[in-house]
């Protein structure tokens, strides 16, 4: 094989989940009534922003080589807290900082504090404590779940404060400002992951913890770390969620931890670790979305949105598979 056909090769293996993306949204423009519209294009963009924050933190736990199941429920307890503190009906304090703008920060802030003690915490046990990230999130996925019941005693936060709902609203070459705020937190992150010594070290450490210890990196410091950076991630996108819903429920972003691992895997990200690219991961957020928009335009039920996501993802793993083997042969 000659030089340019192997870099070619390489190139698509690194690429395909956005070449499925496009091959998707093409069969969909043509066959799917009223789809190529600039319109829905956005409202793809729009609908997959929360989603796509909550990957972000997931998929680097994951690319370090352990597992977070517990971003959906820190997501709402976030969401509820920001929720309670700013919304003005229904369980909500109604709480008015002055001059108005302070509340987007205030609001901001919370809940990147509450999701970051949350991942802290999580850290703390799997890395010093040395337990098992598996039942630790997941222990976590069901307290932390039961604790947005608690304080809300099952009733809902509503009409949020009109300042912070300003960033659902107002919009900025077709997009809200929600939606820009998801790209920007890729763009950002991508970057780290590529251009920054954390970034490659989580990525050393996914692929083997021992050797990236022996290798003087420090390991335990820069795992906990990304559990904070999930927590607070997850924190932002539950921000990003009680915009979207102008308030909080107790069920709310019920199903996003399932749909986040799907984006991720789908995204070309290894559940073994040291494998994967935020870029990837988006492309996966944007393919699921997609589909479910031309689901709703299709007018199928929505038992098909987890068929198909389900389907998705055990093609996302035979083509892992098959990518790795591919690559033996090129090297």
């Amino acid at each position: 094989m000659n030089p340019r056909t192997r870099k070619a090769l390489e190139f698509v293996l690194d690429n395909l989940v956005w070449f499925m993306l496009l091959f998707v949204l093409v069969v969909f423009s043509i066959f799917v009534p009223n789809y190529f519209q600039l319109g829905i294009f956005a409202n793809i963009i729009e609908a997959s922003s929360v989603l796509g924050v909550m990957s972000i933190g997931l998929a680097l736990v994951i690319i370090a080589g352990h597992m977070d199941l517990s971003v959906e429920s820190v997501a709402a307890l976030s969401a509820m807290a920001v929720g309670i503190l700013f919304c003005s009906s229904g369980i909500g304090m109604g709480v008015q900082l002055h001059p108005e703008w302070l509340m987007v920060p205030v609001s901001l802030l919370v809940a990147l504090a509450v999701g970051g003690l949350i991942g802290a915490f999580n850290g703390y046990l799997v890395v010093k404590v040395k337990m098992s990230a598996f039942i630790i999130t997941l222990a976590s996925y069901i307290w932390v779940r039961g604790l947005v019941l608690v304080i809300s005693g099952g009733r809902s936060a509503q009409d949020l404060a009109p300042a912070i709902r300003w960033f659902g609203i107002q919009r900025l070459i077709g997009l809200p400002l929600t939606a820009w705020i998801a790209v920007g937190c890729f763009v950002v992150f991508s970057l780290i992951m590529a251009k920054t010594p954390f970034g490659r070290h989580l990525i050393m450490i996914g692929g083997n913890e021992t050797a990236t210890f022996r290798a003087g990196i420090r390991v335990n410091r820069n795992l906990i770390i990304a559990f904070v950076l999930a927590g607070a991630i997850a924190g932002l996108a539950g921000w990003l969620l009680a915009i979207r819903t102008s308030g909080a429920t107790a069920n709310l972003g019920v199903g996003l931890l399932f749909n986040a691992f799907a984006a991720v895997v789908i995204g070309g990200v290894s559940l073994k670790g040291g494998v994967g690219t935020l870029p990837g991961v988006y492309a996966g957020v944007l393919l699921l979305s997609a589909i479910n928009t031309a689901i709703n335009l299709m007018g199928l039920p929505a038992n098909f949105t987890q068929v198909i996501h389900g389907l998705l993802v055990l093609a996302a793993v035979l083509l892992d598979a098959f990518k790795q083997t591919i690559r033996q042969r090129l090297a």
